[in-house]
């Protein structure tokens, strides 16, 4: 069954993923002076970049379904949901910075890729690291930190099947 949170959980790792990605690759054409290791990090930042609204929207409504239940603690969807704003647009501009720096470079083969190019692609997967990987950190928080989790017992009056029953690992 389909519901906003769950579509949420299914892409938003597609930016995190990327950026690592675009970071290491970076790292790697700044070692190795590879032309087509910088164009790996260009290509996973337009990833990045074109993932990145979609991650957004359903987070945002994710956020209107959830509609700050009791068992999540208060305050760290709307810290999550500030972060995820500014990683948003980090993430869109770098993202387009890279697709265009990617187009570039594969209709100019035989060009050498120009300082700026390099210096904005590091740039860019140093900015996308550092916001998407705080704003994930924060996203873990909502379940992570959440008050539910501190208490040994299920508390009385759940649904079946939300609170299994103890069973005896003896028996098994």
């Amino acid at each position: 069954m389909f519901s906003w949170p769950y579509a949420h959980l299914l892409i938003n790792h597609f930016p995190v993923v990327s950026s690592v990605v675009a970071f290491g690759t970076t790292i790697l054409a700044l070692l190795l002076r590879r032309r087509g290791l910088w164009q790996g990090a260009m290509g996973a930042l337009t990833i990045a970049g074109l993932f990145i609204f979609p991650v957004h929207f359903t987070g945002d409504k994710a956020d209107h379904a959830l509609n700050d239940p009791w068992y999540i603690k208060p305050g760290t969807i709307e810290a999550h949901d500030k972060a995820a704003g500014i990683a948003m647009w980090v993430i869109l501009i770098v993202g387009a910075f890279a697709a265009y720096s990617w187009w570039r470079s594969l209709s100019r083969p035989q060009e050498i890729l120009p300082a700026w190019v390099r210096a904005g692609v590091f740039v860019g997967a140093i900015a996308a690291l550092g916001t998407v990987t705080y704003t994930a950190y924060l996203g873990g928080k909502i379940i992570h930190e959440a008050p539910i989790l501190r208490v040994p017992e299920a508390p009385p009056g759940l649904p079946p099947g939300v609170a299994a029953p103890k069973t005896d690992s003896a028996n098994r």
